[in-house]
């Protein structure tokens, strides 16, 4: 695949129409260099010329060559303590069911798809010089300089916690693009679920592969919830301060940009105050 930001296109002409170039992310907000995580919806964005790739190369534009974009590429289709999978097997007998389990891929950070997470995604994981992180459910795909420091050391058991991008993403003071979504996929919240008092924690299953054999493998973890999100978010946006959200219609969409810190902080005390703390 050739690189998106040595294609050919001028940059005033590269997304017209439903995403106005890379002019209209730094019009958001978005500068040279910055580390971006995106959450993107090209449905809701709207028609796009060049589809995802065309949408990537404006990130990278944007973000400039010091830049990296970063994005989740979560593979809940090989766990059976998914809400996917609860909603595969949803009617299926026992037998059914089996055979289900039976059919599933062990995790390959290399050729494993991330379908539920989008167009985009699967574009930067799959682009030229992009790097993934290893955790076989919640990994992070990213492209650009500081790729491989970011998803470096994401462990198995940890989803989305201080082990995992995530954190990396905070101390790298990054900013979040909400591109056609809402603040029910900011994954970013999940790391206020770590570090808020006492979280509940549940049992995750996910198959592998362990010394070239497939298996299930089982891990205890937080138990990530992401169904108050959006009212979170709400009461984010509500007490942020300068510059911590900035708002703009991209194409068809409403989109945001966030600082992931603010974000993340402001999760934490929310979370705290908002959902009970598990007994220990």
């Amino acid at each position: 695949m050739s690189d998106p930001l040595d294609d050919g296109f001028p940059d005033s002409d590269r997304l017209t129409g439903a995403l106005s170039t890379s002019s209209a992310l730094s019009a958001l907000g978005v500068r040279p260099g910055d580390v971006l995580l995106v959450h993107a919806s090209l449905r809701a964005v709207g028609p796009v010329p060049g589809g995802a790739e065309a949408v990537l190369a404006a990130l990278r534009r944007a973000v400039g060559r010091e830049g990296t974009v970063v994005v989740p590429s979560f593979t809940p289709e090989n766990s059976d303590t998914s809400p996917h999978y609860r909603a595969r097997i949803r009617g299926l007998d026992a037998e059914a069911r089996e055979a289900v389990r039976a059919s599933m891929a062990p995790f390959d950070p290399a050729t494993t798809p991330a379908p539920s997470v989008g167009a985009l995604a699967e574009t930067v994981r799959t682009a030229a010089g992009a790097e993934r992180s290893g955790h076989p459910q919640t990994s992070f795909a990213a492209i650009g300089p500081a790729a491989g420091k970011l998803l470096a050391g994401h462990r198995p058991d940890c989803h989305l916690g201080e082990d995992s991008p995530l954190a990396r993403l905070y101390e790298a003071d990054a900013r979040i693009l909400l591109l056609g979504t809402g603040y029910d996929t900011c994954t970013a919240f999940h790391l206020g679920e770590y570090r808020r008092p006492g979280p509940p924690l549940r049992t995750y299953r996910c198959v592998v592969t362990l010394r070239g054999v497939r298996q299930w493998w089982a891990h205890e973890d937080v138990a990530l919830d992401d169904g108050d999100f959006a009212a979170l978010g709400a009461a984010f946006e509500e007490a942020a301060g300068p510059g911590d959200v900035r708002t703009a219609l991209l194409g068809s969409a409403p989109c945001r940009l966030l600082r992931l810190r603010a974000a993340v902080d402001f999760a934490t005390g929310w979370l705290t105050e908002h959902r009970p703390t598990a007994a220990r």
